[in-house]
């Protein structure tokens, strides 16, 4: 029985996401290790897809109910959840009003111009730059565009960074858990560890409560990408509460089954390591498979690095979650002229 039946779902996406077997990336890294793709990053037409669709299905019905005529959320300035909550909104035909904070020590001439943030643009959302840092938290300039479209007669739905405080915003990830046992019933055998990037918390949350229910929640191994470990825990502890209650696990979640990383964050939030950009290299020449400097690439880097240290035994088959999030590349292009 799905934990999910009695909420609404407003479908955004495709469908359940194809599970690939990554033969050149996994022959890479020495053979022990078989190495799989969940493909979130290709759910949707819309946008170009990523993670924070599978959030928005749930919390799309919540925001027509409501009135609303503007979807209003936040991000940094290359943000994928901006893009998405852009998408959604021209999809079901709402006005959308974006924050986009300068979360990111990074100077490339077109940062703020290609990528995300064009795309967002281009499908009509109203977004703003604003010059304040990093902070996975409930934040003033997001509150300042609420009462803004309050001033001008306008009705907003807001929507939190990454959708992750959200009260739905952990549903698609419990719904991704079902969907990966459904899938692991096809392939003949179980994963034995999901690998997954996280900073606002909500992806990994979901997946948390999701895989409790099948009580293998400590084999979700969290890459933070936030360089915040502390409030990024207590964050993704906060939402695995809530929603664990608002789903009726029937349980409280142990501390031992929320798994995060915290090796490699470095140097900061949205800035790309030289093993980060290593590991976008490897992913992309031996599987093509793309992957960006913010997110992906930090949690292809762990896994990749997990994977050499010999942290998963050998045998053991392990699942990328890919998020998305490649247009952030573009924000990038300095770092990967010469390929």
């Amino acid at each position: 029985m799905s934990l999910l039946e009695k909420f609404e779902r407003y479908p955004l996406t495709f469908g359940p996401t194809p599970i690939e077997h990554l033969p050149r990336l996994t022959e890479a890294l020495g053979g022990k290790v078989q190495i799989y793709a969940k493909r979130d990053d290709c759910n949707s037409g819309l946008a170009m897809g990523g993670n924070k669709l599978r959030k928005l299905e749930y919390i799309v019905p919540d925001a027509i109910k409501s009135g609303a005529d503007t979807l209003v959320s936040i991000g940094g300035v290359q943000s994928n959840h901006t893009r998405m909550v852009a998408a959604t909104a021209a999809k079901i035909g709402m006005k959308c009003v974006v924050v986009q904070e300068k979360w990111v020590p990074h100077f490339d001439a077109v940062y703020d111009r290609v990528g995300n943030i064009l795309m967002t643009r281009l499908m009509g959302a109203d977004s703003r730059l604003v010059d304040d840092g990093f902070d996975i938290g409930i934040r003033q300039s997001w509150e300042n565009a609420i009462q803004s479209v309050k001033d001008a007669g306008g009705v907003p739905y807001p929507i939190p960074a990454g959708a992750s405080v959200h009260k739905y915003g952990a549903l698609g990830y419990i719904g991704f858990a079902e969907e990966v046992a459904a899938q692991e019933k096809d392939l003949g055998f179980t994963f034995d560890y999901i690998v997954v990037c996280v900073v606002t918390g909500s992806t990994q949350a979901g997946m948390i409560v999701g895989f409790a229910a099948q009580d293998r929640a400590q084999s979700v191994i969290g890459i933070d990408a936030s360089g915040t470990l502390e409030q990024t825990r207590a964050q993704v502890r906060q939402i695995v509460d809530n929603s664990a209650e608002l789903v009726g696990l029937g349980r409280k979640v142990r501390d031992d089954e929320i798994v995060i990383n915290p090796d490699y964050a470095y140097p900061a939030y949205g800035v790309p390591s030289d093993e980060t950009n290593e590991a976008i290299r490897l992913a992309a020449r031996t599987e093509a498979m793309i992957t960006d400097p913010v997110y992906e690439g930090k949690s292809m880097q762990g896994m990749i690095d997990l994977t050499r240290k010999g942290f998963f035994p050998e045998g053991s088959r392990v699942l990328y979650a890919h998020l998305g999030g490649a247009p952030a590349l573009n924000g990038y292009s300095y770092y990967y002229k010469e390929g």
